[in-house]
């Protein structure tokens, strides 16, 4: 079992603070530094591609761009680099997202995966028409998931469901190959979605501990059926363990209490259970010290004072980030979801610092090492 590298396309903008846009709601903070356009996500996309990463993660929501369209437009771009899309099941119909993903990888030689974000935030998805509450959406993601693998089976299918049904749903062709199902969330409503359907069962960035225990849950629920795993992290990783910590205090210093304050009462209205669990990792406290957010080992939880979704970042030396991918890695975390700001210089330090330390344990695929 090696270890998996993606990169993360920040199409609601980027820039050197954390707060340059807010995760959730770009209404709090000032406008990012960089604008995300085309050209710039290109820039970043083939840099990912040059050092090493197999795909980025496209975010969802209303606060950042489309995903299928950005990424299909970034294909002629690049020229295996593939791109995790990111959607929500309850504003699209399954029966079109089955067409939408083999019309995909037609297109880009196979190189879609998917992410389904169900969504946690009532806010948000009534943005987009979505009234259903926290657990009749991964009810309805269950009947999602159900209806697209069958219209992938090539056959004409027929499901009736409480949220969904379809007759006679079927599509030009399946997705070949067919593309990896990627999907997160943390309550007892979504754990038993992912156990059924996740090819992929993603966790935001907990200490060991609660990670552990969070895949032996999914284990248990999926039985004979093989899921893997994978992390969803930022990373602040330079040549000295002092060098990192000292961009984790940049950002540090760069927020405002006010703005703090602000976000965390935005974060703590969320449905999520995961987002819950990441707020906790920090409570807010922001008494300027940065090693006062280090909750294990290298592992900061500073992002998440502004950020919702993942806000934990590995922060570090190289050797000292890589020896905390491995701990994860012995875990069963095999895919490592990555970010960092600003996205294009933080994942040279990444692809040029950490990567060649992984490849000197045996962690990358051969296939996967850059030369």
């Amino acid at each position: 079992m090696t270890v998996h590298l993606h990169w993360f396309l920040p199409t609601s903008g980027d820039g050197r603070t954390i707060v340059e846009r807010f995760h959730a709601n770009r209404s709090l903070g000032p406008s990012a530094a960089r604008q995300p356009d085309i050209d710039y996500l290109a820039q970043i996309a083939r840099s990912a591609e040059q050092l090493g990463f197999e795909a980025v993660l496209t975010p969802t929501g209303t606060w950042c761009e489309d995903a299928w369209l950005t990424t299909a437009a970034l294909i002629r771009e690049t020229t295996k680099l593939k791109f995790l899309v990111a959607f929500r099941p309850g504003v699209i119909s399954p029966t079109l997202a089955a067409q939408m993903a083999g019309t995909y990888q037609r297109i880009s030689g196979g190189r879609l995966l998917l992410n389904i974000v169900t969504g946690g935030d009532a806010v948000e998805q009534r943005r987009f028409g979505d009234w259903h509450d926290h657990d009749a959406r991964y009810a309805r993601t269950d009947e999602f998931l159900s209806i697209v693998r069958g219209v992938w089976s090539g056959k004409p299918f027929d499901f009736v469901g409480e949220h969904l049904s379809v007759e006679g749903a079927t599509t030009l062709a399946p997705p070949d190959p067919l593309p990896r199902v990627y999907f997160g969330g943390s309550s007892p409503a979504a754990l038993p979605v992912a156990a059924r359907h996740a090819d992929v069962y993603l966790t935001w960035g907990e200490p060991p501990s609660q990670v552990a225990e969070k895949i032996g849950r999914v284990r248990d629920l999926a039985g004979d059926r093989d899921v893997r795993f994978g992390i969803r992290l930022h990373t602040i990783s330079r040549d000295t363990s002092a060098e990192a910590w000292q961009e984790a205090r940049k950002l540090l210093d760069a927020l405002d209490p006010v703005q703090v304050r602000r976000a965390q009462e935005q974060l703590a209205a969320s449905e999520s259970v995961g987002q819950r669990r990441m707020v906790a990792l920090h409570n807010g406290a922001l008494d300027g010290d940065v090693h006062s957010l280090e909750i294990y080992p290298n592992l900061w939880a500073g992002i998440g004072l502004v950020r919702g979704g993942a806000g934990t970042a590995l922060v570090g030396s190289h050797e000292e980030v890589a020896e905390r991918i491995a701990e994860y890695h012995a875990l069963g975390i095999e895919e490592f979801v990555l970010s960092g700001y600003p996205h294009l210089e933080e994942a040279y330090w990444f692809g040029e610092g950490v990567r060649p330390v992984l490849a000197r344990q045996g962690l990358l695929s051969p296939s996967l090492v850059v030369v």
